[in-house]
């Protein structure tokens, strides 16, 4: 178990090893070489060109000393852009992302000074845990609910502190969500045009045996949005050239690799193996065999991409409509189409940047099939992976690690190895075997089939929650009580063992510190050195750039990774609340993790981060949900250990609690969830009027055609299929033979329509 000497020690490897990323950090971002790997958003933006430093006198190192007497004013000026100035930056998703941080602050400063002051003394100055001989305890014990007797009428203190921590949450969880509400309106109000502002994602087109799809699209929504459709661009599979284009990219970056090695010794004719990874095979010349690679390689392309644009087939049943006003194209995305609910499916179109192309061409009658098998898979990744969960909690005590390897025990008894046992090697253990989950979760994802970077990262995230809940907490708090004593279990009465089982869970307490000191503390300090980018643009830098077109090219700003840092900070909250009635010595590891991490994602957002779309925070329900999901677990947690307690007078007041906060949870989603999943039509008539007045000559159809064209097409020629522009009266045939599905019309008449597109 865990001490407090433990723990200090725990937080001097954690202090130290943050303190030495910021160092490395200030030194190695006022170099001139480093400049686009720790300020690239600004280079993305084209406001800076060099590096800024007035003293340098070559272009790697900074020799100017000013410089670093001031190495640490990157944490003040990362505080002072205003939030406004902020969203025009770096857009709402990375502001109220950042709000994210700054609300836990909110919440549990208060929470932990109403704790320090009420709980801890009540916890303290008992004497419980000091007459229990069959469980091991340390002096963080004693600050927590465990310290107190059984049936102790101070048990009233907890269930009011709890009441008092409930309702302070929910007043800042209404007041953020009441705040990020109007700023999305805002934003959504004052956005500078957008493609997807007009636009609608068609899904699951019905066949046609007379049309193809285009004209199906067209015909249709010709018919029924006569007044308000103007164009369309149909999707096609262009998967397979979209995977030729990437392994041409790979062969040229090779082939670039391989000229400047020769420019650089032209004594020796660089060469290749052909075989697999070039670790067997006929040995070549690397730079002819890469140039015939990828002149193969194009000829394919080209070939593919003929074939994309003129094969009927490789069109999919999907299309991207857009209106003459975002008025029309709300009504068209929040609305059914068709008597037949499974065909002509509008949602709001993902902006451009935000597609997920790939997924675009899965049937439509897969994806339930899909979702069904990943949640099956789910379940049984979430289930196996309890057993490395176990296995690092019978590391997370000398106890363990001695009855396990016994012949270990003069080594580990040592003060210092022992401390460091005890309060690191628990959390960073458990960090390591969660480094690979988020790619699986995200492939998991893109498997379900959704069509945007933005649902992939929201659904992402919401398997991470539940891996990180049922996994990282609650599997760590039962199999650590389990195996930590096991041996009280075996050699005691039945009747004893609830006792046990409610002593122990606040003992866990000590592990969660670990956790917090190496992913809160250390991790978020390694974040700001990035030290992955930092190595991966030097070593192109040195063997693939010759242009400063490519040195740009070099660059990887990164962005949020929402489907990973959320669920992470989502467990920060989950571990404040429950622990706040229980052991509030946690408490202040977790200030310090959301003051550290503000101030540093902040930095991060404001210099390097790129974001690959703007879904204007609509992540936000999700992350309210979560908290408040935190927060029951909290409650219900609470009222089993006090069960275990012998406070049968005072438990049952706890009831309440879960129900107020389901109740709390209802009450905001009427209230506020509406914002982030619909357009109010108000505001969209707003804007609309608004553009009429003061662009009466715009020409929204150029503006639109080709926003949602695939990328794959637009490095290349792009043959759009021919659709009449003409402004007079046209005519729209229907040329079925029968009726199917939504077909509008018939055979022998056509339909007499105002030109609309």
């Amino acid at each position: 178990m865990a001490s407090l000497e433990d723990i200090g020690v725990a937080a001097g490897i954690n202090g130290l090893s943050a303190l030495v990323f910021l160092l490395a950090y200030s030194i190695l971002r006022l170099q001139p070489i480093n400049d686009r790997v720790y300020f690239p958003k600004w280079y993305l933006k084209g406001i800076r060109a060099s590096p800024v430093s007035s003293g340098s006198v070559t272009k790697i190192v900074n020799l100017d000393p000013r410089m670093y007497l001031r190495f640490w004013n990157w944490m003040p000026a990362a505080l002072q852009m205003p939030e406004p100035e902020l969203i025009d930056h770096a857009g709402l998703d990375s502001a109220v992302y950042i709000r994210i941080y700054l609300l836990g602050l909110k919440i549990f400063i208060p929470i932990t000074a109403l704790a320090f002051v009420v709980l801890v003394p009540v916890n303290w100055t008992n004497e419980y845990l000091a007459k229990l001989k069959d469980v091991t305890s340390s002096d963080i014990d004693k600050l927590s609910i465990s310290n107190v007797p059984p049936g102790s009428s101070r048990f009233w203190a907890h269930i009011v502190m709890a009441y008092v921590f409930s309702f302070w949450t929910w007043y800042k969880l209404y007041m953020e969500y009441k705040i990020v509400t109007k700023m999305r309106l805002q934003f959504l109000a004052s956005e500078s045009r957008r493609p997807d502002q007009y636009t609608v994602l068609v899904k699951n087109v019905p066949a046609d045996p007379d049309e193809s799809v285009s004209e199906h699209v067209d015909h249709f929504f010709c018919v029924n949005h006569s007044d308000h459709y103007l164009t369309h661009q149909i999707v096609y599979n262009a998967n397979r050239l979209a995977t030729l284009v990437e392994n041409k990219k790979s062969l040229h970056n090779w082939l670039t690799y391989y000229q400047n090695k020769y420019e650089r010794n032209p004594s020796a004719k660089p060469t290749v193996k052909t075989g697999f990874w070039g670790l067997w095979g006929q040995r070549v010349d690397a730079i002819d065999y890469y140039a015939t690679e990828i002149e193969k390689l194009t000829e394919e392309e080209e070939a593919e991409r003929d074939k994309i644009t003129r094969d009927p087939k490789a069109v999919i049943p999907s299309a991207f409509v857009s209106f003459k006003s975002r008025w029309g194209a709300a009504v068209c995305a929040q609305t059914q189409q068709s008597s037949n609910p499974t065909i002509w499916l509008t949602e709001w179109a993902p902006e451009p940047r935000d597609v997920y192309w790939r997924n675009l061409a899965i049937p439509y009658v897969e994806l339930s099939l899909r979702r069904l098998l990943i949640a099956v898979a789910l379940f049984f990744l979430v289930f196996f992976f309890m057993i490395p969960i176990a296995i690092v909690q019978s590391f997370a005590n000398i106890e363990g690690i001695e009855k396990v390897l016994p012949f270990l025990k003069p080594v580990i008894e040592a003060k210092t190895i022992k401390s460091f046992i005890q309060g690191f090697l628990p959390g960073i253990a458990l960090k390591i075997f969660l480094i690979l989950l988020p790619t699986l979760l995200m492939i998991m994802s893109k498997i379900e089939g959704y069509t945007s970077l933005s649902a992939l990262e929201r659904k992402s995230a919401s398997k991470y929650h539940k891996f990180i809940l049922v996994n990282v907490f609650l599997g760590s708090i039962v199999t650590g009580t389990a195996l930590q004593q096991l041996h009280d279990f075996l050699h005691q009465s039945p009747a004893q063992i609830p006792k046990t089982v409610g002593v122990s869970i606040p003992m866990k307490a000590t592990f969660f510190i670990s956790y917090v000191m190496v992913d809160g503390w250390s991790g978020i300090a390694a974040e700001i050195l990035r030290l992955v980018p930092f190595v991966i643009f030097h070593l192109k830098n040195s063997f693939l750039v010759k242009t400063e077109k490519d040195r740009e090219q070099a660059m990887d700003p990164g962005s949020l990774a929402f489907s990973i840092t959320e669920p992470r900070l989502q467990l920060y909250f989950l571990l404040g609340l429950v622990y706040a009635p229980v052991s509030p010595i946690l408490l202040p590891f977790i200030i310090v993790f959301f003051a550290f991490a503000y101030v540093v994602f902040r930095h991060q957002v404001i210099n390097v981060y790129d974001q690959k779309y703007e879904s204007g925070a609509s992540f936000w329900p999700d992350v309210h949900r979560r908290i408040l999901i935190g927060q029951v677990i909290s409650q219900l947690l609470l009222l089993g250990l006090l069960s275990t307690k012998e406070a049968a007078q005072t438990t049952p007041f706890l009831i309440a609690l879960p129900l107020l906060t389901i109740w709390f949870h209802l009450f905001c989603k009427g209230r506020f969830e509406s914002a982030f999943l619909r357009l109010p039509l108000q505001n969209a008539v707003i804007k609309d009027t608004l553009e009429r007045a003061t662009e009466p000559e715009l020409n929204l159809k150029v503006y639109l055609e080709d926003a949602y064209i695939h990328p794959i097409f637009k490095c290349g020629e792009y043959r759009r299929p021919i659709i009449d522009e003409e402004s007079d009266p046209v005519i729209v045939a229907t040329k079925r033979n029968s009726r199917k599905g939504s077909k509008t019309g018939s055979s022998e008449s056509s339909l007499k329509l105002s030109s609309t597109r």
